[in-house]
């Protein structure tokens, strides 16, 4: 069930910035929602228990976060990838978000960042987050100008996001294929997306 709230696509875009980087995001109180995307076992498990674990989650390999809806179903072909079927809407703590945006190291160099690739390889070596911004997308999947924000954890973070910090989590995948069956028709003046806001 869908408890979040949605805006028309058409009036989505005006209320952003354009260009640049841009953390997007779905405000609830002093909560913000995070998206992943799953197959069936591991999202049955997690709505279960509110939290993620089981025997098909693996606390050993790095597992990505997204708080921009579109970017979502941009990765996920609006849920309709293998092992991508069921999107969640995971809420945590604001604070706990930037924690984890605080302790995050680029994924690859950057030069205006970091002063050289051996101090960039250190900060990799001591974070558990890693950090990506990609092209922004529009719901049929054509990059934008602007800049949307990944996260990606490992070891204790990781640890701490999944079992600790979760305030809920809703599976939303019926919602995203309504919509997705709306952009495979082409009838974007009927779609409906999560209402977001730029979170500084």
């Amino acid at each position: 069930m869908l408890n979040l709230p949605t805006i028309p696509y058409a009036q989505y875009e005006d209320l952003l910035p354009q260009t640049g980087k841009h953390i997007l995001g779905c405000l609830r109180g002093e909560n913000i929602i995070v998206y992943q995307a799953f197959n069936p076992i591991i999202s049955a498990y997690a709505l279960e228990n509110q939290k993620f674990g089981g025997p098909a989650y693996s606390f050993s390999r790095m597992s990505w976060i997204k708080p921009n809806f579109l970017w979502m179903m941009y990765r996920s072909g609006w849920a309709s990838k293998l092992g991508q079927e069921h999107i969640l809407a995971i809420e945590i703590p604001l604070e706990k978000f930037k924690i984890i945006v605080a302790q995050a190291v680029y994924s690859s160099y950057q030069a205006d960042i970091y002063p050289s690739e051996v101090e960039w390889q250190a900060a990799l070596q001591t974070s558990e987050v890693r950090l990506q911004w990609d092209p922004d997308h529009d719901p049929y999947g054509t990059k934008l100008e602007r800049k949307a924000i990944q996260l990606g954890m490992k070891g204790e973070i990781l640890g701490q996001f999944a079992t600790e910090w979760i305030v809920s989590i809703t599976d939303i995948s019926s919602f995203v294929r309504e919509q997705g069956a709306l952009v495979q028709e082409k009838r974007l003046n009927e779609l409906l997306v999560i209402q977001e806001v730029k979170i500084e």
